[in-house]
């Protein structure tokens, strides 16, 4: 794309329709330090702003970048080849997109993005702390005090021990990354088996049966798709080991919710430490509230309210970057893989 059809871009950045997610929202002073961060991109864009659907609704026939939710992309996106004839990208502030899928209603003309690398340090941290609190069996004396029951059960360090992540990606990265300082042996496991910065080993999918006895504790950060739903099924949680603990960072459907209930409540896995469940918002009368030695957190592992917008407007300005120099974006969606 030439530089003279990229001047004054029309961009609209879209809030959530209703007002929800306010510790997150771009508001007009987090966008000029964006764009101060980058002045020159920042220069070629003509930007509103919206909080409504009255904002949307004026902007969306003229712009050709939409910067927004998942949610509200979801919301407004089944006629949008009609009602937005000029957009050229969708940057959506999320790293998962499952929700928009299939992608049927996407017009070839229109790049989806997502925010991928906005979460890395924050979910290191809080991936690492899962990891300890199972090895340190918190999740077990979480259970033990609602029981009021007062029983010492030792723990070892985890330097020596078997992390097996599922999904290597910026979710993960960080996670792996302090996993190894920890003296921890990291077996990744993704598409392909390339050799991996934070894995002492790498193995595709088709080998993950081969490696879940093997874990200590087992991480999942992959995307959900059609190939990954229920991927960690009733028969897969029974080849891990008695000791064993889980940390879904990833969705909820990705694991099957009943299996992993069954085990924990029959003990024949050690723990698990959840930050997604299906459905969510969980209802109060789910199974996942009472079991036993399972911790569960709503959705909130890597978000940081003081870091995830200007993240991702850094990521955003990115890949803006490389679709002015008419390079591959990073966080583009392959509408084939869904991520």
């Amino acid at each position: 794309m030439s530089s003279s059809a990229l001047s004054l871009l029309r961009t609209h950045v879209q809030n959530p329709l209703d007002g929800s997610l306010s510790d997150f929202h771009v508001t007009p002073d987090i966008w000029s330090a964006a764009a101060a961060r980058h002045p020159a991109l920042a220069a070629r864009l003509d930007v509103s702003i919206g909080r409504t659907r009255a904002d949307f609704d004026t902007a969306i026939g003229e712009a050709e970048i939409l910067v927004t939710w998942v949610g509200v992309a979801k919301e407004t996106m089944d006629d949008i080849a009609h009602r937005a004839p000029r957009l050229r990208m969708v940057f959506c502030t999320s790293a998962g997109i499952e929700r928009l899928m299939p992608l049927d209603w996407l017009p070839s003309r229109i790049a989806l993005l997502n925010n991928s690398g906005t979460h890395s340090t924050k979910a290191g941290e809080w991936g690492i702390m899962a990891i300890l609190m199972l090895a340190n069996h918190m999740p077990v004396f979480a259970t033990h005090q609602r029981e009021r029951r007062y029983e010492k059960i030792f723990a070892s360090s985890v330097a020596g021990r078997t992390l097996v992540a599922v999904g290597t990606g910026a979710m993960a990265i960080d996670t792996l990354r302090l996993a190894k300082s920890l003296g921890m042996r990291v077996i990744g496991v993704r598409n392909t088996a390339l050799p991996h910065a934070g894995c002492d080993a790498v193995v595709t999918t088709a080998d993950l049966d081969r490696v879940l006895p093997e874990a200590d504790f087992l991480l999942l950060t992959c995307p959900l798709t059609p190939q990954t739903r229920n991927l960690i099924d009733r028969r897969r949680i029974g080849l891990l080991k008695p000791q064993a603990g889980i940390v879904n960072m990833a969705r909820g459907a990705v694991i099957d919710q009943e299996a992993l209930c069954d085990a924990l409540d029959a003990g024949r896995i050690a723990g698990a430490v959840l930050d997604v469940v299906t459905p969510e918002p969980l209802p109060a009368d789910s199974r996942v509230w009472t079991t036993r030695n399972l911790s569960l957190v709503p959705h909130v592992s890597a978000d940081d309210p003081l870091t995830y917008t200007p993240r991702s407007l850094d990521i955003f300005f990115a890949n803006f970057a490389r679709w002015i120099a008419g390079e591959p974006m990073p966080n583009q969606i392959d509408p084939a893989r869904g991520y």
